[in-house]
């Protein structure tokens, strides 16, 4: 079995972050002046474009090493299907070639991209816990 750089407790914060993004939808309320419990709460499951989670994920995935990014991209594509756990190797040296600052913006490009890392995860046989709201160490 392949090693990986990135802890699956850093991952399964990601998957978490996410599902917390994609839970999101389109601004259905584009005009609303009021307070939220007026309306009742409408937009909070809206997708403003200033949105915190977005930018906790992105400043995550910006302080890992290039190392732990490469290692994410490619689990990501591991459980996309792009390859199996025996091509890891060729799929981690492809996410290095195509490394660059556009981590965080290229994995959250990709509308399952929880779903894909945590099937990463799983073909290395690791869970990463539906309990976490922190990264670990």
């Amino acid at each position: 079995m392949p090693d990986l750089v990135i802890s699956p407790e850093k991952v399964g914060f990601l998957i978490e972050k996410a599902r917390e993004f994609d839970a999101k939808e389109a601004s259905t309320d584009p005009d609303s002046g009021s307070n939220a419990s007026d309306d009742n709460m409408i937009d909070v499951l809206t997708d403003n474009g200033d949105d915190p989670v977005v930018r906790e994920i992105t400043g995550f995935i910006n302080s890992l090493s290039e190392d732990e990014q490469i290692d994410l991209v490619a689990l990501m594509r591991l459980g996309r299907g792009d390859g199996s756990i025996d091509e890891w190797t060729d799929l981690r040296r492809e996410a290095a070639e195509g490394h660059n600052s556009r981590t965080a913006s290229y994995l959250l490009g990709e509308p399952l991209v929880s779903d894909f890392l945590a099937e990463g995860l799983d073909q290395f046989g690791l869970g990463w816990g539906d309990e976490r709201t922190a990264p670990a160490g």
